[in-house]
């Protein structure tokens, strides 16, 4: 895998940490930007820079035997729609400059699985079906991104149809797109053959994908139909959370194996958190339960954030990291586990201060601070797996050039 390509990933996602801290940085003094266009750019630059250009790497290198110029161009041509975003959305929000740059981003997106869907190659029924649901649910995620427009000039911004779209986007994003190519290349490392196990998986989990957005649309939209719906979708998704852990549970121990302690350790925290964010929705089938989620702040960023830090991020660094049982650099061991210290206790402290607002007690003593001294962890952890990435590949470059 293209170390170079990595890296810029891994830089992406620190600069999208580091604006997540200053977003934190906030409620304890000001810092000079608009709070809501600083939050589109951390987000953007976390979804599309960190996440999409990773599993972009990642699918590129398993499944596309012929690596054709094209996919490095558009992966730079990509990357510079981000730097875009990066530097719009922090002065402007959404305006001409930044909308310009995520259209960009979408376009490349559309042509990545054009390319991807035509020239990648496997013998595994698994790693296709998966594959392909993922880039599917990509382009389909879109659509709310086009609705967005017409939405604004129909409706506003406050209208239920405005809200939905933005739901759609992110919901089938995160739990289809993310999720699935995340599952595609795990299935594809751990050498998983189809089964009736593997298609009940994949039938209860794309079916549960679909059905549970109509949580969201319940928000905005409450009608009675919708909480059946979505209690539809839970069943099976907690249905294919068991037909997931029966499909692994042979393979992951000979796979983990052969690996490294830290490797392990993020495999078995991904799972954790695929497993955690099931339950949790699990409890959304109680109407008074998803309501309160919806409107207590805490708990929607907690739950965001498990899927992009917990699940979503831990399965890539377990992809990235290196896949043999040799011992691990300091700076990689310092950055894995900083990062997983500093997520366990930014959720936990979210989930108090959640719970607290719930019942009414008030603020934590010192909430801000320590959620923000807490979050330092993050950005800190990345630095350091990052500098763990550079070295490697300095070394690497070294080795090539001696005789």
């Amino acid at each position: 895998m293209p170390k170079k390509l990595v890296i810029v990933c891994l830089l992406n996602f620190l600069v999208a940490a580091l604006m997540g801290l200053a977003l934190r940085y906030t409620f304890i003094d000001a810092i000079g930007f608009n709070y809501r266009f600083l939050t589109h750019a951390h987000s953007h630059v976390a979804m599309l820079g960190w996440v999409y250009l990773m599993l972009y790497t990642l699918i590129v290198h398993y499944f596309i035997p012929d690596k054709k110029p094209i996919y490095n161009k558009l992966f730079w041509i990509t990357q510079a729609s981000v730097i875009g975003m990066m530097l719009s959305f922090p002065f402007q929000g959404y305006a001409a400059i930044s909308i310009t740059f995520s259209t960009l981003h979408i376009f490349c997106s559309y042509y990545f699985v054009r390319l991807a869907w035509k020239n990648h190659k496997t013998d595994s029924v698994v790693s296709q079906y998966t594959l392909k649901a993922a880039l599917i649910f990509m382009v389909v995620s879109t659509i709310g991104v086009w609705c967005l427009g017409p939405a604004v000039g129909l409706l506003g911004q406050a209208s239920a149809f405005y809200q939905i779209a933005i739901q759609f986007f992110l919901h089938f994003q995160f739990n289809g797109w993310f999720l699935i190519a995340v599952l595609a290349v795990f299935f594809h490392l751990l050498k998983i053959k189809d089964s009736l196990v593997f298609q009940k998986f994949f039938k209860t989990l794309i079916a549960g994908t679909i059905l549970t957005f109509a949580l969201p649309v319940q928000w905005y939209a409450p009608h009675k139909a919708l909480l059946y719906i979505n209690a539809i979708g839970i069943i099976l998704q907690v249905a294919s959370l068991f037909y997931f852990l029966k499909l692994i549970q042979q393979n992951v121990k000979q796979f983990l194996n052969r690996q490294s302690k830290l490797i392990i350790i993020l495999y078995y925290f991904s799972l954790f958190c695929f497993s955690l964010k099931i339950i949790l929705q699990t409890f959304s089938i109680i109407p008074e339960f998803s309501q309160v989620v919806v409107n207590n702040r805490n708990f929607v960023i907690g739950f965001i954030h498990l899927m992009m830090l917990g699940l979503i991020s831990g399965f890539l660094f377990s992809f990235i990291l290196k896949p043999k049982k040799t011992k691990q650099s300091k700076e990689l061991s310092i950055g894995v586990y900083s990062f997983l210290i500093g997520f366990v206790l930014t959720e936990l402290i979210l989930l108090v201060q959640g719970c607290y607002f719930y019942f009414g007690i008030g603020f934590i003593p010192n909430y801000y601070t320590l959620l923000f001294f807490f979050s330092t962890l993050l950005p800190l952890g990345l630095l350091f797996i990052l500098i763990h990435f550079i070295k490697t590949k300095n070394h690497e470059k070294q080795a090539s050039k001696t005789p």
